[in-house]
């Protein structure tokens, strides 16, 4: 039997580990498809999605510094 990527379904990693998050990324991205660069979004996040070698997507999302009083 063949292998078959899998459909409908997305994995996604989050959180405020930034490094450890970027580290991650780094893995799931070698050997992959960026589909969107892990950048700074408009929203304050770092955010990106990938395809990994094995045809699984990933989106991981960095979460951004909490607003303060002052921000808003």
């Amino acid at each position: 039997m063949g292998y078959a990527a899998p459909g409908g379904i997305s994995l996604r990693l989050s959180g405020s580990e930034a490094d450890e998050l970027r580290g991650y990324w780094e893995k799931l991205a070698d050997g992959g498809t960026v589909v969107m660069p892990l950048e700074k979004q408009m929203w304050g996040d770092e955010f990106g999605m990938c395809t990994d070698r094995f045809g699984n997507p990933w989106m991981v999302n960095i979460a951004g510094e909490a607003p303060t009083a002052a921000d808003g």
